[in-house]
This record gives structure tokens, C-alpha cells and sequence, in this order.
């Protein structure tokens, strides 16, 4: 197995019994030291997945499909490789359980124990019958002003950066006016951006997202600015938490917000999406939700 575990392996064989040895544990502080930044302030959070391919069979031998969601605190010491999420996840698709508990027990046994921290789970049917509650799955809206077209006016080429450019957050170029928002420092200011991207640090495949921010700070909001930045991860190579670390801490550089929301949905690969939020403070920490893209 590579220094990556699975993920980084050419040829995969997929478990066809329980196999939780499968799951690969991955230091969150590999991400954190990079930052430079101190770790108890990125700890406060949750990295939802959400899981659109789970099934098993019931003890009659016939196959039960749920969506599932996970929910991996971000003080967590480790995050777990994604496709070794998925092997895990399709080695339970030929065992028996008697119930949806016993099924979603053994899930946060597992997580748990690869994560050291405790994993919530839950799963959800596709059918009334079955009794969820399925609004946290409905498509949702990001909350604020969505920046995608602050450059529009500009004839200004953007660079591909080959890492996160936290001085463009300052560009001293003369900015389009109508970008600079002069906000009221007592009240959150939240904004979305559709156009994040990164790169998977081990397989080098693009990872797209929807990145959404909401702070309350006394300096000036340049979304022009902020396009800049978010656009400059589009050549970066980090796992999906880390790059919401990095803004979240790059931001509260720069901002000194007394108050600070950062979440990013990514689409769905192999079945699996992944979504970071990371919060000042505990109470701001937001509902799960899903987008049109998931």
C-alpha cells in the first residue's frame, strides 16, 4: 500500500465481506502544519459525507439501499481516505443485519475507531414508508451574494497560481467600486462562489465545489479580491478539508472577523461527497445540507 493507502494504488481489489480494515486513517495535522496556523482554532466544525451508494442485505439475503451521511468532528486527529471510505462502504453490500440500527451502529463503530473521535451516521430511505426526515437531502440554496461575476467588468487575464494566493485578498490594483462593499461590522456578511476547485493531492484529479462564507468584520469586503483568491486553488493539490482550512485561516487573517463561517460543498466522486465547514464559534456551526451539483 502507498504512503496514501488505497487511493494511491494503480489496481484496487473490492471487498465482497465486511472489511473494515479497509478504512485509512490520514493525519489532519499533515494539512495543519503547512498552514502554519494554530490548530485549536481550525478544530471547531464538521466534515459531513454524504454516501449515495450504501447498501446490504436484510436477513432474508435481499439488498437494502439508504443515502447515508456521516458527520466527522473537526478535532478529530484523522480524516479518512475517500476511497477507502468507498471500499469500506461496498464491503458491507453482500452482509446480513437484522435492522437499519444494527447497520448504522456498526458504520460509527468503525468511522470512529479510523477517526478517533466520535462519528455520527445516519441513514435515510428512499421512500416515505421507510419514515425519515429527508429535508436535510433536498437541494438547498446558499445563503448571500454570490461573487462568480465580480471580475465581469474587468479586462484583467487571471493567472493560474500553482498554490493559494492569500495577497490577492489585498490587491492594491484599482478596484471596479462597485466590488468594494463597505459593510456593517456588526452584522455577518455572507457570500458564495460556485467556481472553487482544487486537485487531489494523491491522484491529481480535479475536485470541484461551492465554497460559502459568512464573517462579521470592520474592514471593507472586495469580492473582486476574493474571486482572485478562491480562483487561485484551481491548480492546488489538497484534500477537501484542508483547502477549507486554509481559507478559513487565510481569511481570518486578513479580515480579523469576530465572527467566521467557511463551508464548501464538492461534488460527488464515486459516490461520495464531501463537505468541510469550519466556525469560530460553536454556536454558528450550520445545518447539513445538500446543493444542485450533489
Amino acid at each position: 500500500m502507498s504512503i496514501h493507502g488505497i487511493l494511491g494504488e494503480q489496481t484496487t481489489d473490492y471487498p465482497t465481506e465486511y472489511s473494515p480494515e479497509t478504512l485509512y486513517p490520514i493525519a489532519r495535522s499533515m494539512g495543519r502544519d503547512a498552514i502554519g496556523w494554530q490548530d485549536d482554532k481550525l478544530t471547531i466544525g464538521i466534515d459531513w459525507w454524504q454516501a449515495f451508494e450504501m447498501s446490504w442485505l436484510n436477513t432474508q439475503g435481499i439488498s437494502q439501499v439508504a443515502i447515508a451521511r456521516f458527520a466527522i468532528p473537526a478535532s478529530s486527529p484523522f480524516i479518512i481516505e475517500s476511497k477507502s471510505l468507498k471500499l469500506y462502504l461496498n464491503s458491507i453490500n453482500f452482509t446480513e443485519f437484522s435492522s437499519w440500527e444494527e447497520v448504522q451502529a456498526l458504520i460509527a463503530k468503525d468511522l470512529s475507531a479510523c477517526v478517533q473521535a466520535k462519528v455520527q451516521v445516519e441513514l435515510f430511505g428512499l421512500n416515505d414508508e421507510q419514515n425519515n426526515d429527508l429535508s436535510g437531502l433536498l437541494i438547498a440554496q446558499p445563503e448571500g451574494v454570490c461573487i462568480d461575476d465580480a471580475l465581469v467588468n474587468s479586462s484583467e487575464k487571471i493567472a493560474l497560481c500553482d498554490h493559494p494566493d492569500a495577497s490577492l485578498l489585498s490587491n492594491d490594483q484599482e478596484p471596479d467600486s462597485s466590488n468594494v462593499l463597505e459593510i456593517d461590522g456588526a452584522e455577518p456578511f455572507a457570500f458564495y462562489s460556485n467556481l472553487l476547485r482544487s486537485n487531489c493531492p494523491v491522484t491529481n484529479q480535479p475536485d470541484w465545489g461551492t465554497l460559502a462564507v459568512s464573517m462579521t468584520t470592520d474592514k471593507p469586503v472586495n469580492t473582486a479580491n476574493i474571486l482572485r483568491y478562491i480562483l487561485s486553488f484551481r491548480q492546488h493539490n489538497g484534500f477537501h478539508e484542508q483547502c477549507v482550512e486554509q481559507i478559513f485561516a487565510d481569511l481570518s487573517r486578513y479580515f480579523e472577523p469576530d465572527k467566521l463561517m467557511v463551508r464548501a460543498w464538492y461534488t460527488r466522486r464515486g459516490g461520495i461527497d464531501i463537505n468541510p465547514c469550519r466556525v469560530s464559534h460553536t454556536e454558528l456551526l450550520p445545518k447539513p445540507s445538500r446543493l444542485i451539483r450533489q
